[in-house]
């Protein structure tokens, strides 16, 4: 048993998707090239990245990971930055209401087959055979940092942060990271390694997760990439 097991994956990712399509919708000509929290990327860029992603998704939906390769690698593209340069690039001359259909048709169909899988169906995925459930925690933790990267407006901050905390924290062990982190009196959290200890908010704690702390903090440079375990 995890913290994991009191939270519904599935409604969670439905819930970022959701808010992300309803941000997306309500744009104007001119939001789009705003520049986003993504160096180098307008909030446009932002949606063509999610609507390719979901060549990865689908592959792993489809047990086809080798076909995903093959495409890629005949159109020269290689390694995790290729990839999600290729996927901007080639929707930047599509009309923006193209690529907002492909990403809310094709999430759509990403999102309701790994619900009838079911949390503990396995998912082929990059790093070998994978648990929907915890696949569903990383797209939700991705969709709510890239809704935090373009402006999403967010009512429920509270409640978004916890969860967004207990995954932060479950991914940090999953990952090996040193770093302890133990929630304080106050609601904060402590995070330590053997050489450095910082205290950080959850809101702090969960961007520095997301590699999103700003770069002025004083958290100890070692412990902030430590604790970068989600992007």
């Amino acid at each position: 048993m995890t913290a994991l097991d009191d939270l519904d994956p599935f409604a969670i990712f439905d819930a970022e998707a959701e808010r992300l399509d309803r941000f997306f919708s309500g744009l104007k000509d001119d939001d789009w090239a705003r520049p986003s929290r993504c160096e180098g990327w307008t909030v446009r860029d932002v949606l063509a990245h999610l609507a390719g992603e979901e060549d990865y998704n689908h592959a792993c939906l489809d047990d086809d990971l080798e076909g995903l390769w093959t495409r890629l690698e005949k159109n020269g593209v290689s390694g995790l930055a290729g990839f999600n340069d290729w996927c901007v690039r080639t929707r930047r001359s599509m009309p923006v209401e193209e690529v907002l259909d492909e990403w809310r048709t094709r999430n759509g169909d990403t999102r309701r087959r790994m619900r009838d899988l079911g949390r503990d169906a396995r998912l082929p995925t990059m790093a070998g055979p994978y648990p929907v459930g915890l696949q569903a925690f990383h797209y939700a933790s991705e969709y709510a940092t890239h809704g935090d990267d373009v402006g999403v407006p967010v009512d429920d901050a509270r409640e978004r942060t916890a969860w967004r905390v207990v995954v932060g924290r479950f991914a940090l062990e999953e990952k090996g990271s040193p770093v302890e982190a133990a929630e304080d009196d106050d609601g904060d959290l402590v995070v330590r390694t053997p050489q450095a200890l910082g205290r950080l908010t959850p809101a702090e704690f969960v961007d520095a997760t997301v590699g999103r702390l700003p770069g002025n903090h004083p958290l100890d440079p070692g412990l902030r990439d430590a604790l970068r375990c989600l992007a």
